[in-house]
């Protein structure tokens, strides 16, 4: 065992740490290397060169050219020690190498591999020097002894022992993978030795420092790195987020609080860090229109100095900062403090990558065209209303449809609300691994128009039912891409004239409605796609009824759905004569024998609903629904399904419902109560409260006299109590039970 050459460095860091990388600055302008080794893939290293054109957060991307689904990223911020020593080398004309395991052994390793490793790597560095100095957080603790140290010259050694008295107590504790990736290190670092006499500086993760301060022989690396996976991988770099940079991403390297680290790294020189930061925070409340004045400012600085001298801090920490800010800045309320946290303490800045960093046709054809349409990628959410009346507002959607056909959903169509046939509101929120998707998606075209429409190809040439082929006929007029409406549309044929189930072509009818309704802001001809609904619809009504008979619990949901979506369909898009040929399924349906009362209850619904049948006829058959005990719970739930309004609205519709759910039993209340509970979920919490008001406001009379029946309602106080306080598979919240009311001392106990 060889010890290490005096002339090389070794500098234990943090990574993403700011006091790490003050120590790695300093380090690096003293020893002034001929060469700078940086913990890393070396697959990596073609794309050092493009350090100058990157604006950090930003992230290494590397994956495997046969699989680009299998890739890694490897983060680096303003205030990482590893970018430190990238931009310290590229100022000073000095080679850089990352010298880690290759990324092809990485991406080789099967989820089971990782989870093994991560499992026997249990030992937790930090928190285990913590603890040793009497201190329950390891962030605390990191902060206290490095963030906020004065004298960076010799943290590394400070570093480097404590690690080293770490590794000889828990040696048995190091996992299989972390010696691999020190081996590879050790044998990239004997390679640096034979290529310069020089100083070599040594950046990498504290815990590997002990590993690397002695060389074993060469064979002894070489044995453990044996058969390594090799494998072709392509690689760039792409912009990344202090939010992906966060613990709570699941980043495994992760920090709490990026955005607080990065404002230590960029105001601590100058002496003002927490000054600075609570005139952020301010701003911050005042662009949510939230009271915060100078003069709060300079109270929460300092109680924050008090606080950090209470606790004998050498200055201001995280914890000081938040509490000031709580109690000064809040008044003590948690939620604009969660608002701070979210902007400033974690923050979503984005970093940027140059257009001469090599990238994928696709991704460059995705960059080309968000400058032209103005549609800047971002990461924090934004709202956006698009009037595809508008060329650029239809190209953006067209483009925002597109990339969700190549799993990059960028944009998320916001259908909460109805703004028209021309207009649509969408979400837009830039996510980093969706530069993973786009490296996946190269292999379908290299424009994002191309590789949509293969993908939409493929969907419709694969389509095996008539749904299927419906959304991909749905997809493709929402993008644009004639040779995929074409080969939809040859598709739904093709999987409609194969199909027997009634309910698939039912289901099928929503997309080829809506495709219908805004084909024409698309440019596809409405008529052709028109044939192709009312052809489903026909058959599909024929076959609705028997579709509806001697069924189960779980198809006739399937039903009910088929019957919900057909009906707005029908509505949104169907002619004259073949809203006729669904009014008559429905009537078809109701006088279904046997037919399941889930399905045939919403019919029953819709028909009263469209004015096909009044109020007695519904209260008829209703009446007669609920004699019949075996199929009552279900032909209510599905006369329930939908508004709430019109069945308020209507005193001998909402008596026959009240009079049955107050004659019912316990057990057959506590059985009825999934069903119930369920069509009650849908009503709005107005319609909800509208229910329970006009609950209340029916009253049992006696010989002409109101009466209310104390020790009734005591039981069945008590009996709901039970039912809300018992673990049940059936019974939830009180909030979905809208006043269940007996009216005879037989009745619910």
């Amino acid at each position: 065992m060889a010890d290490l050459p005096e002339r090389v460095t070794l500098l234990g860091i943090r990574h993403h740490g700011p006091g790490s990388a003050r120590m790695v600055a300093e380090a690096l302008d003293r020893v002034r290397p001929s060469i700078v080794l940086i913990e890393g893939p070396p697959e990596g290293d073609a794309l050092l060169p493009h350090v100058p054109d990157l604006v950090p957060p930003v992230a290494l991307l590397l994956h495997d050219e046969a699989d680009p689904a299998r890739a890694a990223f490897w983060p680096f911020a303003e205030f990482s020690p590893e970018w430190r020593a990238m931009v310290w080398a590229d100022a000073e004309n000095v080679p850089v190498r990352f010298f880690d395991l290759p990324a092809a052994a990485s991406l080789a390793e099967s989820p089971t591999d990782e989870a093994e490793d991560r499992t026997r790597a249990s030992l937790d560095p930090l928190g285990t020097l913590a603890a040793a100095a009497g201190f329950d957080d390891p962030e605390r603790w990191w902060e206290d002894v490095v963030e906020h140290h004065t004298d960076p010259a010799d943290l590394a050694e400070a570093v480097a022992e404590a690690m080293t008295a770490l590794r000889d107590e828990f040696a048995d504790e190091v996992d299989d993978r972390t010696l691999r990736r020190e081996a590879a290190m050790r044998r990239n670092l004997r390679q640096a030795l034979k290529d310069t006499d020089g100083p070599i500086a040594v950046v990498c993760g504290a815990w590997h420092v002990p590993a690397l301060r002695s060389l074993p022989p060469a064979s002894a690396d070489n044995a453990l790195l044996k058969g390594l996976p090799r494998r072709k991988v392509s690689g760039t770099w792409v912009p990344w987020s202090h939010g992906k940079l966060a613990t709570a991403s699941g980043y495994g390297a992760g920090v709490d609080s990026p955005g607080w680290y990065a404002h230590l790294w960029e105001c601590a020189p100058a002496g003002d860090a927490v000054p600075r930061w609570f005139a952020r925070a301010c701003t911050v409340l005042r662009g949510e229109d939230l009271p915060a004045s100078t003069a709060s400012a300079v109270e929460a600085v300092r109680l924050a100095d008090t606080l950090a001298a209470l606790r004998g801090r050498p200055s201001p920490g995280l914890s000081e900062v938040m509490e000031a800010a709580r109690a000064v800045l809040c008044n003590g309320d948690d939620t604009p403090l969660r608002l701070i946290h979210t902007r400033l303490v974690v923050g979503e800045r984005l970093g940027e990558v140059g257009e001469s960093v090599p990238t994928s046709p696709l991704a460059a054809d995705l960059n080309r065209l968000t400058r032209r349409l103005r549609l800047p990628l971002n990461a924090e959410p934004k709202q956006i209303r698009l009037d595809l009346r508008k060329d650029t507002d239809r190209e953006r959607s067209k483009l925002l449809r597109r990339l969700e056909v190549l799993d990059v959903p960028w944009g998320t169509p916001d259908t909460t609300r109805t703004i028209g046939t021309f207009a649509e509101a969408w979400r837009l929120h830039w996510r980093p691994e969706f530069a993973v998707a786009l490296a996946t998606a190269a292999r379908h075209g290299t424009t994002v128009e191309a590789a949509a429409n293969q993908v939409l190809l493929t969907q419709a040439a694969n389509a095996a039912r008539v749904v299927e082929a419906a959304e991909a006929l749905s997809r493709a007029v929402n993008c644009e891409l004639p040779e995929s409406v074409t080969a939809s549309r040859t598709a739904l044929d093709r999987c409609a004239a194969a199909a027997t189930d009634a309910l698939e072509l039912l289901s099928a009818l929503p997309d080829l409605a809506s495709t219908v309704r805004y084909g024409s802001v698309r440019g596809t001809d409405p008529d052709l796609l028109r044939v192709a609904l009312h052809g489903l619809l026909t058959r599909g009504s024929v076959g609705l009824p028997l579709a509806c008979r001697g069924i189960d619990d779980d198809t006739a949901e399937r039903a009910l759905a088929a019957v919900n979506g057909a009906d707005d369909a029908v509505r949104l898009a169907a002619d004259d004569d073949h809203k006729g040929t669904w009014q008559h399924a429905l009537h078809s349906l109701v006088a279904m024998p046997d037919a399941h009362g889930l399905p045939t209850g919403r019919a029953t619904r819709l028909l009263w609903e469209s004015g096909a049948l009044d109020s007695d006829a519904v209260a008829t058959r209703l009446h007669r629904a609920t004699t019949q005990a075996a199929a009552a719970t279900a032909f209510v739930a599905g006369f329930l399904r939908g508004s709430a309004a019109l069945l308020t609205a209507d005193p001998r519709l909402f008596a026959v419902v009240d009079d049955w759910l107050t004659d019912l039993t316990a057990p057959d209340f506590e059985a009825a109560l999934p069903l119930l509970r369920r069509a009650v979920t849908e009503f709005s919490p107005a319609e909800r409260r509208m229910l329970g008001d006009r609950a209340k406001g029916t009253t049992r009379t006696t010989a002409g006299a109101t009466t209310w029946d104390a020790p009734l309602a005591a039981r069945l106080t008590t009996h709901v109590r039970a039912l809300l306080t018992t673990p049940p598979a059936n019974i939830t919240r009180s909030s979905d039970i809208q006043d269940p009311r007996p009216t005879a001392d037989s009745r619910v106990p």
